[in-house]
């Protein structure tokens, strides 16, 4: 009889457990969540100790190089702090406005932000074969090898449980 109830003591133990280990958010990710699609994927990259990270692309309509530089906040927002790019009109400016700073050197662009601080941003994969990376711990994650052409993806930071990664991609393979 005690026995019995020895082992149905560890049982339940062990299911808390595993319920906890399951469950309970506490692994930081960068996710790349699918907006716009009734079963939407998700793509998740652990967060380090490396709290910057790159996105770099072929602007659309320009055909040249852009590099936006982000860093991760202590309570998981992303923190713009600069663009970098080699040609101006749409969609890239060619001055600053307040609380920016625009400096031009050999035909570069850098607009750097003050305090511009989002929750996150929707990146569009688009159908050009143009380059589309990201830049995390000297790692190019090259995202059209991942992410689906045409589709739209919400870049975020958050404390993710492993029942959510069983169901998502991975970025780094592991």
């Amino acid at each position: 009889m005690k026995t019995r109830k020895i082992v149905l003591l560890l049982t339940f133990l062990i299911g808390i457990v595993m319920l906890v280990v399951l469950f309970y958010p506490y692994r930081q990710m960068i996710v790349l969540e699918e907006v716009r699609s009734e079963q939407p994927k998700a793509y998740y990259l652990p967060l380090h100790k490396d709290r910057n990270f790159q996105v770099n692309y072929i602007h659309s309509i320009h055909l040249s190089n852009v590099k936006e530089q982000y860093r991760i906040t202590e309570d998981g927002k992303l923190r713009f702090e600069f663009m970098q790019y080699e040609d101006v009109a749409i969609g890239l400016p060619g001055y600053a406005e307040e609380g920016e700073t625009l400096h031009v050197e050999d035909g570069v662009y850098t607009l750097t932000f003050e305090k511009r601080v989002i929750d996150s941003f929707v990146l569009y994969v688009g159908r050009v074969n143009a380059d589309l990376s990201l830049r995390y711990e000297q790692q190019e994650y090259h995202l059209k090898e991942f992410l689906e052409k045409g589709h739209s993806y919400e870049f975020h930071v958050m404390k993710v449980p492993n029942y959510k990664l069983l169901k998502g991609v991975r970025l780094n393979g592991s």
